[in-house]
């Protein structure tokens, strides 16, 4: 099938790359001359496991061009993959979306059957609203061109998006025409059926479950996505709301979301304690819920609580310096990690860069490293000073204290006697738990945990 996707962030890329290995004719579109630029020299704008090996290996099937109205023109399913920000009062921002939506309409050639596909997260009732548009446009063009419209919602965890792509739980195609519903699933049938070759890098699944395609309305689509994130931040707030009872009572949250976690009616993802949630997703989609539930007179306390203990875990890591420090002015504090989770150099909504901003407020001298994320850090940090360093051990020296925010694989390998030794004060907040107490205290440490 010829597909054009609008977007080649983490969503439009992975889904793009993805479909073009599939042996499906891919076209990425966007307006960012830079990152066509890159794209087309083989090179991925974005970090994301397996992303440039799949890129080399789909230079056949796919190809990018900032000329969205010609990208569309012959394609069999659009999909619209761009960010949808938050506005001040938290409500999803679709204007990207609409934008991309109307040039789309430009495109259409007459007498011709087109499927586009809405993956950006956007407020109940868009996929309607995307719909007025397109015809609005088709009527001033005097063009007659049979378009359905899909509410087709992602799933992915950056880090891990390509797996989430190529093996995915489920796929969610939201419309009310039938004909959209059997191009969603001849576009998704390698998939649905696991009949494609894995890539080298991505071992399949060791299950033999397929995925399921949901067909519904769109109003259930655009409900399924905003329901799923809601609950997966609800679930990490959990957790870390009972971390705080375990450190009052001397439990460890580990041993205990370990054993909560192996109830299959619960199981054990996303049950983590640590600084919280962050990224794109989350903060932004719970906001945004809370808005609409605030547009129809709906209270969500839940939710709303799940965002109030988010919030804390943050100040509960300058409540941890302050008891052991005092007073943090003129400090020097280490941060480990400053993407909102580890295999990204994506830092929005990242708990780091709140803890430093927080860290600033206090008076204390930061210092960060990061293995792939310092440039997007800096760009977000502008208005404060902190100095950046390329090597994890460099964080240490003459510090008063660490804090490993983001759990990188590399940090789980430290030489913890190497860390320590050069510290003025060797204070160490574990903030993602996957250091050993024990073996943390042996190489001179003062440890503090989430929840242990």
């Amino acid at each position: 099938m010829k597909i054009t996707i609008i977007g080649t962030g983490y969503v439009g890329l992975t889904t793009g790359l993805a479909l073009a290995y599939l042996k499906h004719r891919v076209v990425g579109v966007d307006k960012d001359l830079d990152k066509i630029s890159l794209l087309r020299q083989g090179i991925s704008p974005i970090h994301e496991t397996g992303i440039q090996a799949l890129l080399d290996q789909t230079t056949e099937s796919v190809c990018f061009t900032d000329d969205l109205t010609g990208a569309v023109a012959d394609s069999d399913v659009i999909m619209i993959a761009v960010g949808t920000p938050p506005k001040q009062d938290g409500e999803a921002d679709t204007r990207h979306v609409e934008a991309a939506a109307r040039e789309v309409a430009f495109g259409l050639m007459p007498d011709r059957e087109y499927v586009i596909a809405i993956k950006s997260t956007v407020p109940i009732g868009t996929n309607r609203r995307i719909s007025h548009l397109v015809h609005s446009v088709l009527y001033e063009r005097q063009v007659s061109a049979d378009v359905y419209f899909v509410s087709n919602p992602e799933f992915l965890q950056e880090g891990l998006a390509l797996r989430g792509t190529f093996y995915p739980d489920r796929v969610v195609v939201g419309t009310d025409r039938p004909e959209a519903v059997d191009a969603m699933r001849r576009l998704h049938e390698p998939i649905l059926r696991r009949t494609f070759v894995p890539p080298s890098f991505l071992a399949a699944p060791d299950d033999e479950n397929l995925p399921p395609l949901i067909a519904t309305d769109a109003t259930n689509a655009e409900m399924i996505k905003y329901a799923a994130n809601t609950f997966l931040a609800l679930k990490i707030s959990f957790i870390n709301e009972i971390a705080g009872l375990c450190e009052r009572v001397e439990a460890d949250v580990t041993e205990v979301a370990r054993g909560v976690g192996l109830d299959s009616r619960i199981s054990h993802r996303f049950l983590k304690a640590g600084v919280g949630w962050g990224g794109s997703c989350f903060p932004k989609d719970t906001d945004a819920l809370l808005r609409v539930a605030s547009e129809h007179g709906y209270s969500m306390p839940i939710v709303e609580a799940a965002r109030e203990v988010n919030h804390r875990q943050r100040t509960l890591i300058i409540e941890k310096l302050q008891h052991v420090l005092k007073i943090l002015r003129g400090r020097t504090i280490g941060i480990l990690g400053l993407a909102f989770k580890p295999n990204t150099d994506d830092v929005r909504g990242s708990p780091a860069l709140d803890i430093i901003r927080l860290l600033d407020e206090q008076g204390a001298y930061i210092r960060a490293h990061d293995p792939v994320a310092i440039s997007h850090a800096r760009q977000s940090l502008e208005d404060i000073e902190v100095e950046f360093v390329d090597d994890p051990y460099a964080v240490s020296e003459a510090a008063d204290a660490l804090v490993l925010v983001t759990d990188w694989d590399e940090y789980q390998s430290l030489n913890l006697n190497m860390l320590a030794k050069p510290m003025i004060t060797p204070f160490l907040i574990d903030g993602r738990n996957i250091y050993s107490p024990d073996k943390a205290r042996e190489a001179g440490f003062l440890y503090m945990g989430i929840g242990r």
